[in-house]
């Protein structure tokens, strides 16, 4: 709807052009003519053309109130106006008119139609002047300079006025009216992305704050419950939403509403996980090797949760019964540019061999798999000598939804 109307605005200020430019060229032709007959003494091919112009053009527009083509009438007027404009140059001294100047003007009326139409009329203008050009040096006799010696001053600034009264008054006036709504058309939008902007912001601080209370609900509900597994479940429960406020709070923070830098997120992340584990003696090194990648927001929760989930597993089983450790999270490239290929590792006690990956009754493990899949990927264990290493492919969903239609 919004498109229709900015082309139905469009075409209006195109037909308000043309027909302004018809009125005003009929009566400076006219005015011309007339000016012709009684006063420079011209009663031959130039007076009748100019008023031929007059009477064609002024049809020309009044047909066009009857069957409404603007293209219609913007290629006759064209035609008309290349026509009499070559024949006065011709008959009014030939390359040396002032008259000429008016091809100039014309080549803007082209563009009224359609770009692809102006580009050929100001080609043909420029063929047409070039033949002007050689009809003068052929000195062919059937082609004289009707204007009287005396008076071709006159003629030409006659010819002048016309076409700075045509250039300014139509052109020029529409193209600064032009130049002003589009700075208007400009300022308002930039205003509206401002305020949009500054509403998206909010939205996202919100969020945050919304997913920060429900961490805080359950933080408050484990503490009050006596039941240890509970306190374990609730306490994921909690690192899930604060991993997803975290990324809010990026975006509120930062300039860029739609996309954050990952690794500084992956890095606070993590932080978060070691501090939070129950074991305040431990020593767990987190060594993160990321790119300086932007990711928006719908690759960038999804994958925020499923290292949430590797982390997590990798603190709570794969240090039991050591006070050190390493976990490693690096993420390259592939040669496809919305492949990306997450590794997370750690030297821990790792999984038993004998244990069923995909069909475990994990939680953790069946989100993993499940974030995955959201991110049009999959994900490995790798079998290594000691600890655990996870292999994520993913796409970067957010760039696959924006250049769907």
């Amino acid at each position: 709807m919004q498109n229709s109307k900015i082309d139905q605005s469009r075409l209006n200020d195109k037909t308000e052009l043309l027909l302004k430019f018809n009125y005003i060229s009929s009566a400076l032709s006219l005015a011309l003519g007339l000016l012709c007959v009684f006063v420079i003494d011209v009663q031959g091919i130039v007076a009748f053309i100019f008023f031929f112009y007059t009477a064609l053009n002024l049809l020309n527009t009044f047909a066009f109130k009857v069957h409404g083509n603007l293209t219609t009438m913007a290629i006759y007027t064209s035609i008309l106006s290349w026509v009499s404009t070559l024949v006065i140059t011709l008959f009014s001294g030939g390359i040396n008119s002032s008259f000429i100047f008016i091809l100039a003007i014309i080549v803007l009326a082209g563009y009224i139609s359609t770009q692809f139409f102006g580009k050929i009329y100001m080609y043909f203008i420029l063929i047409t002047i070039i033949a002007i050009f050689v009809i003068d040096q052929a000195n062919l006799d059937f082609i004289s300079n009707e204007i009287p010696e005396q008076s071709q001053d006159l003629f030409s600034l006659a010819s002048i006025l016309f076409a700075v009264y045509l250039l300014g008054w139509v052109f020029g006036k529409d193209l600064l009216k032009a130049h002003h709504n589009l700075y208007k058309s400009k300022a308002e939008i930039e205003h509206r992305i401002d305020e949009k902007e500054t509403l998206l912001r909010e939205v996202h601080h919100r969020v945050k704050n919304n997913l920060q209370t429900v961490s805080s609900l359950l933080n408050l509900q484990a503490k009050n419950s006596g039941n240890e597994q509970a306190k374990i479940l609730l306490k994921g429960s909690q690192n899930r939403v604060l991993s997803m406020a975290m990324i809010h709070e990026m975006l509120y923070l930062r300039s860029n509403l739609s996309k954050i830098e990952f690794r500084p997120y992956v890095h606070d992340l993590t932080e978060y996980l070691v501090k939070s584990v129950e074991e305040k003696n431990k020593d767990i090194r987190i060594n993160i090797d990321i790119p300086d990648i932007e990711l928006g927001i719908d690759t960038a929760i999804p994958l925020g949760l499923l290292i949430n989930e590797t982390v997590t597993n990798s603190l709570k089983y794969g240090f039991k019964d050591s006070d050190t450790g390493e976990i490693g999270i690096f993420l390259k490239k592939e040669p496809n540019e919305n492949t990306y290929n997450l590794r997370v590792t750690d030297n821990g006690i790792g999984f038993s061999r004998d244990l069923d990956f995909k069909n475990t009754k994990s939680l953790g493990l069946k989100l993993i798999h499940n974030l995955a899949r959201q991110l049009k990927g999959s994900v490995k264990r790798l079998h290594t000598a000691n600890g655990t290493t996870y292999s994520i492919k993913f796409k970067d969903i957010s760039n696959n939804q924006r250049s769907t239609p």
